[in-house]
């Protein structure tokens, strides 16, 4: 990661103004990840907790609970992808930010699978890791340039796979509002939350009251599940 300065505060009010962001950096190489730990928390991030292995990073993410998990795939032990799976089945309000050394496209979709919010290279500047930890904390999807139409191409062939369950219950799909569906079709297409806001002219915070409503009815657990949800559905199409 080059060493650019920060550009605004890095940290910040949390999600709801409610204090800093609360992170976890996992890594398995001392100084990449003292280095990572000591820059978000010069930025204005409340850095929890630390791990240098998979199996410590599960534990002490549930001791910490942080608000968003900065995960290296490339861990002993446990593999990341394994460590995300558990960490967000433990707490489906935890994000998971990977930042990996690997811009594999296999690896980068098994992250987001696994439900990571979010996969950064490591070549990212300081700047750029702030920024994505600030967005991913905010429920963005955030990616390396490049990535995030590899990672919508793959909902994309999924969603038009048939699969061995077909949705039965699609009848009995919860009811969303007429603004609900709006918000969740700009989602699809992979507007963040401030450019929503922008184009239905309401307030960042009134996005996120929408998004966390239909979550609930949908009883789906992050925004990577809403959008693969509103993919099979073609809302991205509309």
């Amino acid at each position: 990661m080059t060493d650019t300065a920060a550009g605004e505060p890095g940290g910040g009010p949390g999600r709801s103004g409610q204090g800093p962001v609360k992170v976890m950096v996992v890594d398995d190489h001392p100084m990449w990840r003292d280095a990572v730990a000591r820059d978000l928390s010069e930025s204005g991030f409340e850095v929890v907790a630390t791990a240098g292995d998979g199996d410590q990073a599960v534990r002490r993410a549930k001791a910490a609970a942080p608000d968003v998990l900065v995960l290296d795939l490339n861990l002993p032990g446990k593999p990341g992808v394994q460590v995300c799976k558990e960490v967000v089945a433990a707490n489906p309000a935890l994000r998971v930010l990977v930042l990996s050394a690997s811009g594999e496209h296999a690896d980068v979709l098994e992250a987001v699978k696994s439900g990571a919010t979010g996969y950064l290279l490591k070549s990212a500047s300081t700047q750029d890791l702030q920024a994505a930890v600030r967005r991913t904390a905010a429920g963005d999807p955030v990616f390396t340039p490049g990535l995030a139409g590899l990672v919508l191409g793959e909902y994309r062939r999924l969603a038009s796979d048939p699969g061995p369950a077909p949705d039965s219950g699609a009848s009995k799909a919860p009811r969303l509002t007429g603004r609900e569906t709006e918000v969740l079709r700009l989602v699809a297409k992979g507007l963040s939350y401030k450019q929503i806001a922008e184009r239905l002219v309401i307030s960042h915070r009134t996005v996120q009251n929408h998004v966390q409503n239909t979550l609930g009815k949908l009883q789906l657990h992050n925004r990577v599940e809403l959008v693969r949800y509103a993919i099979e559905r073609g809302l991205d199409d509309e």
